[in-house]
């Protein structure tokens, strides 16, 4: 990262996404993009300053926005309609000429093409319940879904024209009950990492990279263990029975930590990352805005953003190991819940 980024910040509640620079270790609010209704994700392909935007409404969309870096504002210029349900999680393949989305309420996972911008129609369509979050690999050869509902991760090739083939086999199981919810690659694309809502774990998965197949091997607490929160079920108020609530997931700089967020205690916490891997259980705690959603570290892995559904602010953190240093608070919105570096 250089001495200045772009953050942007989906705020559902409000329908719009803010843009922030990050400067000298301060956030400014440069503009905010209204008529997004419920935007709650969205993938930013940074080489043509081009946003793919979920929307809510009748029907839900993909908006594809162009960025104005001077002036932070999204402007509209083009929409896939999605008749059976809008996205709870877009990504899109590195070289931008594709974008994979998942939505949780739809039960179903798409594959699209990309051209000059434009989000062309699916050309491929699986379903599983709940599908939480999807992810293409480094070499675009390989895609993964991550269904909440049926406790697994599927596994596809992808090829050039997005198609999607399943692997053998085609689902690789998390432990039952457990909620698989954000899946990240490390570097090296040999292991995937998958944080869990309803157990409040991180799953460790190898991952071969010439068949792109998946391989459980362990998993470690990402919860505050002092906190006496139960083991949710689906279906549960987290908050009524103070159950564990799972949200974001993502590495720190160097890949030696997986930071994750938890929304009952509203905390966040990193799991360390051994050189084989392996997985050691988070052991500091940071409370942070309410209800964290989403969070994102800078590219550097300086400073971490995050945002709280239950709350119209920011909070910007310097990241020091495990712990992070308080810098700032600012408004954004409200229900905000995925954020971005650019």
């Amino acid at each position: 990262m250089t001495d200045s980024a772009l953050v942007l910040v989906a705020n559902s509640g409000d329908g719009s996404i803010s843009t922030f620079r990050l400067e000298d270790g301060r956030l400014d609010r440069l503009a905010v993009t209204d008529g997004l209704d419920g935007c709650s994700t969205f993938a930013i392909d940074a080489a043509r300053d081009l946003v793919y935007a979920g929307v809510k409404g009748a029907p839900a969309g993909i908006l594809t926005l162009a960025l104005d870096r001077e002036s932070g504002q999204l402007t509209p210029k083009s929409r896939l309609d999605l008749p059976d349900g809008g996205m709870n999680y877009l990504a899109l393949t590195p070289d931008g000429a594709g974008l994979l989305g998942a939505s949780y309420g739809g039960g179903y996972g798409i594959s699209c093409p990309v051209s000059d911008g434009t989000v062309g129609e699916p050309v491929s369509r699986i379903e599983f319940p709940n599908l939480h979050s999807v992810l293409p690999s480094a070499d675009a050869r390989f895609a993964y879904f991550v269904s909440l509902g049926a406790d697994l991760v599927a596994q596809y090739a992808l090829s050039h024209d997005l198609r999607l083939a399943p692997l053998e086999p085609e689902t690789v199981a998390a432990p039952a009950g457990s909620g698989p919810r954000h899946l990240v690659m490390n570097e090296a694309q040999d292991a995937a990492y998958v944080l869990t809502e309803f157990s409040g774990e991180v799953l460790h998965y190898s991952r071969d990279e010439t068949s792109g197949e998946l391989t459980l091997r362990g998993a470690a607490t990402a919860h505050d263990t002092t906190k006496s929160l139960g083991h949710s079920v689906f279906g549960a108020d987290p908050l009524a029975h103070h159950y564990i609530w799972g949200a974001d997931l993502h590495f720190g700089a160097g890949g030696s930590r997986l930071w994750s967020s938890e929304r009952t205690e509203s905390t966040l916490g990193a799991v360390a990352v051994a050189e084989d891997g392996s997985l050691s259980a988070s052991e500091h705690f940071t409370v942070t805005e309410p209800q964290p959603r989403g969070f994102a570290l800078s590219p550097d892995g300086a400073h971490l953003v995050a945002a709280g559904e239950m709350s119209t602010t920011l909070s910007l953190y310097r990241v020091r190991d495990d712990d992070l240093e308080f810098l700032q608070q600012v408004e954004t919105g409200r229900g905000a819940n995925w954020v971005r570096f650019v």
